[in-house]
């Protein structure tokens, strides 16, 4: 038996019997990267994590090469903590396997904000819609600011028509903490809004998230009514 087999056992048991909620943040972690560092005292590896990012929600949203400049932690270490805030995104939108209809402004929000949860990173999606408002496909389509500079919209335009969409919903975040739009949220709002409309597709709407709420530039008056 190795030297931190019988502790493993005994912190394994715990989850077991009483979950996470018995659990300091430093035991999380620990327990977590017993699964990726088979051979070594985890317990360090989770203390130098947590001050060199400053918390649980730090550590699990920091990018995978930030992560491996900690001392003991490798690309199988990296790999599974980056793993988990995807994973709890891609569950909870899947959650009941029912058709996602994203036809009025409170369902696109809430989808987003789910969507976006955790991310510390800007991202463009674009939800491509059927006439009745059931989620067809979504699908990133830029990194980094949201600008008519910087975004293709010919791939906007592309993706909506490949999935046979009757409309379209905008969502990125603002990781900064602040909903409001800005001039090139807007810009780009109307930017796509006159391209999509040249093939007979709405755009319905352009949500921002931020800090798990949302706003949404239709309701702000930048488009026209439906």
């Amino acid at each position: 038996m190795a030297v931190h087999d019988g502790h493993r056992a005994r912190k394994r048991a715990q989850f077991r019997e009483h979950g996470l909620d018995a659990f300091a943040e430093h035991e999380v972690l620990e327990l977590l990267l017993f699964y990726a560092i088979p051979r070594a005292d985890t317990n360090p590896v989770a203390h130098r994590l947590l001050e060199r990012f400053g918390s649980l929600d730090g550590v699990l949203a920091a990018p995978p090469e930030e992560l491996e400049r900690v001392e003991g932690v490798g690309a199988n270490a990296a790999t599974l903590l980056t793993l988990i805030l995807p994973l709890v995104r891609r569950s909870r939108l899947t959650a009941g396997h029912t058709p996602v209809i994203l036809g009025t402004t409170r369902a696109a929000g809430e989808y987003f904000v789910e969507l976006f949860f955790g991310m510390r990173e800007e991202r463009l999606y674009e939800a491509c819609l059927d006439a009745k408002g059931k989620l067809l496909r979504c699908v990133k389509v830029a990194d980094g600011s949201v600008d008519a500079v910087n975004i293709n919209i010919r791939v906007i335009v592309e993706n909506a028509l490949k999935c046979g969409a009757s409309a379209v919903v905008l969502s990125h975040n603002h990781p900064s903490g602040v909903a409001l739009p800005s001039a090139d949220d807007n810009a780009t709002t109307l930017a796509v809004y006159d391209a999509l409309r040249t093939v007979d597709i709405r755009l319905l709407d352009h949500i921002i998230v931020a800090d798990g709420d949302y706003v949404s530039i239709r309701e702000n008056g930048l488009l026209p009514p439906l």
